[in-house]
Parts: structure tokens; C-alpha cells; sequence
């Protein structure tokens, strides 16, 4: 819960229109389908993982993975990681992995993966309030209108409603953790990270994965920590092998590969995809007020991505999917 490549990433590498079409869309189905999926998997991990913990297991192997892998390809001289570039690692990695998909994964507990997925895909309206809050970037009409479209959208989603009643501290810390990666990912665009996409996000992953395993050892989690099931073992394999590398890998490809309006399509259909799933495999309860707040989010998210798409960060971190 999103966890986020720069216009500059784009420019350097445009779009080959001439790439194959069935190579595309099943890198494109990839990270619809597994980044949708990482709700669910999130909501079996925790079962018998604490989630501070099981979060920063996930993106310290997921990172050093990557780190392994990246930091031996591309321009090895020019763009070498140093002090500068970790402490700013550091910072991306804490707005993205602790507030953002730190404050997720914890929700998680309290809150049904479906409603978490569907408040995450708001993010995109917390990207283009600060953009224009912040850094003064002009939002057109359909934009202002996605912003009051969706944020409509949250409050039908949160309010009480009989059985379907939301946790008001669970709804809270989702949708803090949507605000901390949209800041995060508007800040990591002027950070001085490495310009290597796979690099710079395995080096958030390493330094936002070592400051949530300080978050669970000060919350008490690991005297918490029990017989882990064959389950929750098998979701966090699913999310280090597949929410974080192969999905990754093949956003960071599309990019160079695909328009970035199919590609930023994601934003808007992960949300649909973890809302199945949690029905049909968590036995999740779907209401007819969700449907019309998620269908309200949904409708508001196109609106601002296809008027003002979303450039992924400078150094490619992992999208909103990180966040979930």
C-alpha cells in the first residue's frame, strides 16, 4: 500500500511504441494482478507475524536482493551510491516504507484488505492536493473535480453505516499512510538519489526495511512473535519474490516500454483486483456503499491520472503498490 522512475527516467528512455504488444500486456496484467493481490497476502502474513516485523523481513531481503543485482549494471562509475545518496535513501525509505506501507500493513489488522486497498487508491488525490499546495503545480478542471470526487469517495467509504462500520483508528492511520507516501514520493523526485531506478529503490527498500525493524523491536513485537504458520511464511515469500522484485521489475520495464498513461492504468484497477480477492478468499464483506465509494475513488483517481499523470519518483520507487 504503494511498496514508487521520473519524468527525467521517461525522457531518457521513451516509449517504444514498436515493442510487443502480448510482452506488454503481460507485464501490464503482472503488476495489475500482483500488485491488487498484495492486500490479501499482507492480511494472511500478519496472522501469525507481527507487522512491523514481517514488513521489514519482506523489503531487507526484497532490497538486498535488488541491490545485489542493480548496483552491477549501468553506470557503475558515474552514479555510485555515497553518504549523499543513503541519507537521502534514508529519508524516501522512511516516508515510503515506515509511514506509508508501515502504517498499512498495521492497519491491516484492524481493517479489512478490501477497505484498506480502496482508501490507498486515493493516493493519487493526496499527490495532486500537495503538488499544488506545496509546489504550486496547476491542477486543470477534471483534476479539481477528481480531488472533490474522491475525497467524497472517503467519506462515504469511513462513514458508520449500521454493520459495515469502518474502524475510525485503523480508516485514520491508511489513509496517514497514503499522505506519507505521496510525500515521500513527491520528495524522492528532488532528492539526490542514484539515477539508476533498480538502485535507488533496493537502497530505500534496505534503509526503510532496517527503520521498520526498529519500529517493531521498540513496539514490543518481538516478544510477540510465536510459531509463524506455513501460511503467513508463504504470503511473505509471495511478497518479497513477487510484490516486491517481479512486479517491480516489470513496472520499471514497462516504463521504457509501454505510454505511461496504459501504464499508470494501475492506479486505478490494483484497487478492483484486491477488492475480489479479499471476497472470494477471505470470505470479505463486500456492501453496496462500498461498491459505490470505491466506484466514486476509482472514477476520481482516472479523472487526475489521466489529466495529470503521476510520474513514478526520480529513482523508481516502488509505486503505490508498496504501500499495500
Amino acid at each position: 500500500m504503494p511498496l514508487m522512475a521520473e519524468k527525467s527516467i521517461v525522457a531518457a528512455h521513451p516509449p517504444r511504441r514498436a515493442a510487443l504488444p502480448p510482452l506488454v500486456w503481460a507485464a501490464l496484467g503482472s503488476v495489475y494482478l500482483i500488485w491488487g493481490s498484495t492486500y490479501l497476502a499482507i492480511r494472511v502474513a500478519i496472522r501469525t507475524i507481527p507487522p512491523f516485523l514481517m514488513a521489514s523481513a519482506r523489503f531487507l531481503v526484497a532490497g538486498t536482493v535488488l541491490y545485489a543485482i542493480s548496483i552491477r549494471r549501468g553506470d557503475r562509475e558515474g552514479d555510485r551510491p555515497g553518504p549523499a545518496q543513503w541519507r537521502a535513501a534514508t529519508t524516501v525509505g522512511a516516508a515510503l516504507l515506515v509511514g506509508g506501507n508501515g502504517g498499512v500493513v498495521w492497519a491491516e489488522q484492524r481493517v479489512p484488505s478490501s477497505i484498506v486497498a480502496l482508501l490507498v487508491s486515493a493516493m493519487p488525490l493526496w499527490m495532486a492536493a500537495i503538488g499544488f499546495v506545496a509546489f504550486r503545480e496547476r491542477l486543470r478542471w477534471p483534476a479539481v473535480l477528481g480531488l472533490a470526487l474522491g475525497f467524497a469517495g472517503v467519506g462515504l467509504l469511513v462513514r458508520p453505516s449500521g454493520g459495515g462500520r469502518v474502524d475510525p483508528l485503523g480508516a485514520g492511520v491508511v489513509l496517514l499512510a497514503a499522505l506519507s507516501w505521496a510525500a515521500g514520493s513527491l520528495h524522492s523526485r528532488r532528492a539526490p538519489l542514484p539515477s539508476r531506478p533498480l538502485v535507488a529503490t533496493s537502497m530505500e527498500m534496505l534503509c526503510g526495511g532496517a527503520l521498520l525493524a526498529v519500529a517493531g523491536i521498540v513496539s514490543g513485537e518481538p516478544g510477540r512473535l510465536r510459531a509463524v504458520s506455513a501460511e503467513s511464511a508463504l504470503a511473505l515469500g509471495y511478497l518479497i519474490a513477487f510484490g516486491s522484485l517481479v512486479a517491480f521489475s516489470a513496472y520499471v520495464w514497462l516504463l521504457t516500454a509501454a505510454p505511461i498513461s496504459i501504464v499508470s492504468t494501475y492506479a486505478y484497477v490494483n484497487p478492483v483486483v484486491a477488492v475480489v480477492l479479499g471476497w472470494a478468499m477471505l470470505g470479505e464483506r463486500v456492501t453496496s456503499g462500498m461498491l459505490l465509494a470505491g466506484a466514486v475513488i476509482v472514477l476520481a483517481v482516472a479523472l487526475i491520472v489521466r489529466t495529470r499523470p503521476t510520474p513514478a519518483p526520480r529513482a523508481g520507487a516502488p509505486p503505490p503498490e508498496e504501500v499495500g
